[in-house]
């Protein structure tokens, strides 16, 4: 049994505390609000240093405040538990480090970290135990870490699930610029179009919309203070984007004012394949290759219990789902359920869920 301190629970901290509570470590928590750290022990997350009891002697601190105190937190914690190894699982990693350089404080039980997991909620009330389930955890230990403080951040984070990888900090923020931190921005000033729309028109939206902007729903604040601790990175993934933009634009001026332009579909075209390129080295399930996967539409009426018996019907065939989308049509008393299984399952799927009555779409 590890005993692990928690000190910030938010989503990630009170995820970690569900994920490491079920295997029956010893979590204490601890956060700046009182009513948020009463609420993810509410929750099942861990339990509270108990008043007038004895203070928590942890193996590990895990520090997930806000990216913008982290630094302060990391040195305050290293201080208040001598023997404890600490990591943090802010986003930002260089950010962090050097601000701890920059005021003396001894790294040797210190080993920075960032697991690859979230949500576009925030808040204890988000939490889930399987978040970290098949996620990526990203440490980044420096020249100064104590191999035994990476070894055991590295057997908290497989504990609850995920893949643990290595990088040196610029690395890994460098990674993040183009993984997350860019993707989010490109959701939020997509949908940001949308806000000057009718209703008619956002009315139109489909599942690609919904894809593409679904964490655009993300806190403010929080991204904020992600993309300021990140900004160089960011702004040359970005950059690099504008430039792409910028040929497209280019591309579509020229095909505005004349039919034929010359090259501007090919411009368009390596724009789009360029895209089919990058999104095929996405990983799988759980950090696997990349997988190709085959879609089943199935029409499901629009009435109580439809979906959960597709679900079941699924199941009783025997087909696992790789990735599940429901679109709702407008102004129709049914949704598309587009369900992506291997290749080998899909005609199979398909003829199976045929004989239970199902409506497959194309």
């Amino acid at each position: 049994m590890t005993s692990v301190h928690v000190v910030g629970t938010g989503l990630v901290g009170t995820s970690l505390g569900l994920a490491l509570s079920r295997r029956g470590d010893d979590v204490t928590l601890e956060d700046i609000s009182p009513t948020h750290e009463a609420l993810a022990r509410d929750l099942g997350a861990g339990r509270l240093p108990g008043p007038g009891g004895p203070a928590p002697d942890p193996d590990l601190v895990v520090v997930a405040t806000p990216p913008d105190v982290t630094a302060a937190v990391v040195a305050d914690v290293l201080a208040r538990f001598p023997r404890a190894a600490v990591t943090d699982v802010a986003s930002v990693k260089g950010t962090v480090l050097d601000a701890l350089r920059a005021a003396g404080t001894d790294l040797s039980r210190y080993c920075g970290s960032h697991p690859m997991a979230g949500r576009e909620r925030s808040g204890a009330v988000s939490g889930r135990h399987d978040l970290f389930d098949g996620r990526a955890w990203v440490l980044t230990p420096t020249a100064e870490t104590d191999p035994a403080v990476t070894e055991l951040v590295t057997a908290v984070a497989r504990s609850v699930g995920a893949a643990v990888s290595v990088l040196d900090p610029e690395r890994h923020d460098a990674a993040v610029a183009a993984v997350s931190h860019v993707p989010q921005l490109a959701a939020s000033l997509v949908a940001a179009r949308l806000e000057a729309l009718d209703e008619r028109a956002v009315a139109l939206a489909g599942q690609g919309l919904r894809d593409v902007t679904r964490i655009a729903a993300s806190d403010p604040h929080l991204w904020t203070q992600i993309l300021a601790g990140n900004a160089p990175a960011v702004r040359t993934v970005l950059a690099d984007l504008a430039a792409d933009l910028e040929r497209v634009v280019g591309a579509l001026d020229e095909l505005s004012s004349s039919a034929d332009a010359p090259g501007a579909r090919g411009t368009l075209a390596r724009a789009i394949a360029a895209g089919n390129a990058g999104h095929a080295r996405i990983p799988g399930k759980h950090g696997a290759a990349p997988t190709s996967y085959e879609t089943v539409r199935v029409l499901i009426p629009d009435e109580p219990g439809q979906l959960g018996r597709l679900f079941a019907d699924i199941g009783a065939i025997g087909t696992n789902i790789e990735e599940f989308h429901l679109d709702h049509g407008l102004g129709q008393p049914f949704g598309l359920a587009e369900v992506d299984v291997v290749p080998a399952a899909a005609a199979g799927l398909a003829d199976a869920l045929e004989e239970r009555g199902w409506r497959i779409h194309g």
